[in-house]
C-alpha cells in the first residue's frame, strides 16, 4: 500500500520577497519522511485573500493530508484563517475556548488581551484547535487541513501536536553514493540502474569541489532489501 501524500503551502508576501527565509519546508519533510508520509508538493503564495482561497481548495483535493504556515498572528496582514474558512464554506468568528486560551495566557503575562490580539482567537466553524505551548495562541485543522503558525519554532510545536494524530505509513530509508564524475559520464548506467528499480527513488545531485565535477547519487525507498540491492549495484558500476 503507498505511503499518505501531504503538500505544504506556504503563506507570506516575506516569503516571496526574500525577506524571510523559510525553514519551515525543510523540517517539515524531514519529519513526515520520518513519519512515512511523502511530502509531494510546496507551493507558496503571497497575502492575496483569492490566492490562498485557491490553493487551499486545489492542494486539499489533492492530497491526503495539507500543512500550511504563516498568517495567523494578530495583524491586518494576517489573513490566513478567514481564507481557509472560506475554501470551505466556513462560517468564522472568536471562539470561546480559543479565547479562554488567549486569556489565561496574557493575564499571566499582565498583558492585555486587546483587538489585534483577540484575532488569534479566530477559529472556522467545526475546526479542532492545535496546541500552540510557545505562545498560546492556536493553529487549527479543518477537514484535512493543518493551519500552523509561520515562526518556526511555533511551527514546529505545533507539528508536533499533529502528527501523532495522522495515519503514516513505511519511513523512507536512504543511501547516498558520491561519485567523482560528471553527470554526463554516469547518466547512462544510473538511468538503467533506476529501470531496474522502478520501486526506488534515484536522484542525481551533482557539486564541483576544488575544480572536480561530482555528484551525490541518493537512493530512497521503504523496502532497506531493495534499497542494499540498488546501493550494491551502484558501488560496483562506480568504484571508488
Amino acid at each position: 500500500m503507498p505511503n499518505p501524500t501531504a503538500a505544504m503551502l506556504v503563506i507570506g508576501d516575506e516569503i516571496l520577497s526574500g525577506r524571510t527565509r523559510d525553514a519551515n519546508m525543510h523540517f517539515l519533510a524531514g519529519e513526515l519522511t520520518k513519519a512515512g508520509i511523502d511530502l509531494r508538493e510546496v507551493r507558496v503564495v503571497r497575502d492575496d485573500p483569492d490566492a490562498i482561497v485557491a490553493a487551499v481548495r486545489a492542494l486539499s483535493a489533492a492530497y491526503d493530508t495539507v500543512f500550511t504556515s504563516g498568517g495567523i498572528g494578530p495583524t491586518h496582514d494576517d489573513i490566513t484563517a478567514e481564507n481557509v474558512a472560506r475554501a470551505f464554506g466556513r462560517p468564522i468568528a472568536v471562539r470561546e475556548d480559543a479565547r479562554a486560551i488567549l486569556v489565561a495566557h496574557y493575564a499571566g503575562r499582565d498583558q492585555e488581551l486587546n483587538e489585534a490580539r483577540l484575532r488569534m482567537a479566530r477559529i472556522p466553524e467545526g475546526a479542532l484547535l492545535i496546541d500552540n505551548p510557545i505562545s498560546a495562541a492556536p493553529g487549527f485543522s479543518i477537514e484535512n487541513v493543518h493551519v500552523m503558525a509561520g515562526v518556526p519554532a511555533i511551527f514546529q510545536a505545533m507539528l508536533a501536536s499533529v502528527l501523532p494524530t495522522l495515519t503514516g505509513g513505511a519511513p523512507l530509508l536512504s543511501q547516498t553514493l558520491e561519485i567523482r564524475r560528471g553527470e554526463g559520464d554516469i547518466a547512462g548506467p544510473l538511468s538503467d540502474l533506476a529501470e531496474r528499480y522502478p520501486d526506488l527513488s534515484i536522484g542525481s545531485y551533482p557539486f564541483i569541489r576544488d575544480g572536480c565535477y561530482g555528484a551525490h547519487i541518493v537512493i530512497r525507498g521503504s523496502d532497506g532489501g531493495r534499497v542494499d540491492a540498488a546501493m550494491t549495484e551502484l558501488s560496483g558500476l562506480f568504484p571508488a
